[in-house]
This record gives structure tokens, C-alpha cells and sequence, in this order.
């Protein structure tokens, strides 16, 4: 089976360093998981994730020309199709809050001027 890229493949993680794990593919070639590509959140420790021996589906990102081959965990793994979008709120919504907010606003600023003029002895201003 020959490896190009942009192909998904099973492969069996040979070693692991510091940077990334290395990855046997299906005909004896060896490539790179660098561990940025491991998981989709940052990842402090590879060991956390990974171990020898562990078989990894993982997707083919580039063949270099010194045939290096960049490999990709978190790319191998399909992603969740997107929430439908909430409905928008009707011009009808919108008229309905404003003229609930500007009622309450008119109540409480009555309210507030009542409890002004009741401090002041009800004479208003002098």
C-alpha cells in the first residue's frame, strides 16, 4: 500500500520523543506525529497521550523530498458536524423588548423622582 498525501492510514507508534512520536505505515516507512498534531488541545506531555505499540489512525500531511513524512493525529479524526444556527429573533421580538424595557424604564425613573421629591419635603426644587 503506498502512502500519499492526504490519505488516512493505520500505523503503529515505533518511539517517542520529546517532540513527537514516530509512527511505522503500512509498507515498512516510518514517519513524524509532531505534538501539536497529537490532540486538539495543548499537549504538555506526549506519554500522556501515547505508547508504543499503540496502533493510531493518523492522516498523511506532506511527503517531504528527503521522503520525511509528516503525520497528523488530530486531523485523522473526523469532526463533529456543527450546531444548527439558532433562529435569529423576529423585528417583531425586538419591538416587543423596547417597548417592555422603555414602560419598566419610565416606571422606575417616576419612582425615583417620587422618592426625590418626598426627601426634599415635596417642595420641589428651591
Amino acid at each position: 500500500m503506498s502512502v500519499e498525501a492526504g490519505s488516512k492510514v493505520i500505523g503503529k507508534v515505533t518511539g517517542i520523543k520529546p517532540f513527537g512520536a514516530f509512527v511505522e505505515l503500512p509498507g515498512g516507512k516510518t514517519g513524524l506525529v509532531h505534538i501539536s498534531e497529537v490532540a486538539d488541545k495543548y499537549v504538555e506531555d506526549i506519554n500522556e497521550h501515547l505508547k508504543v505499540g499503540d496502533e493510531i489512525e493518523v492522516k498523511v500531511l506532506s511527503i517531504g523530498d528527503d521522503n520525511k513524512i509528516s503525520l497528523s493525529i488530530k486531523k485523522a479524526q473526523d469532526k463533529p458536524k456543527p450546531k444548527p444556527r439558532q433562529k435569529t429573533p423576529s423585528p417583531e421580538d425586538f419591538e416587543k423588548k423596547l417597548s417592555g424595557f422603555l414602560k419598566d424604564s419610565e416606571e422606575r425613573l417616576s419612582t425615583i423622582k417620587r422618592q426625590a421629591e418626598s426627601r426634599r419635603g415635596g417642595r420641589g426644587r428651591r
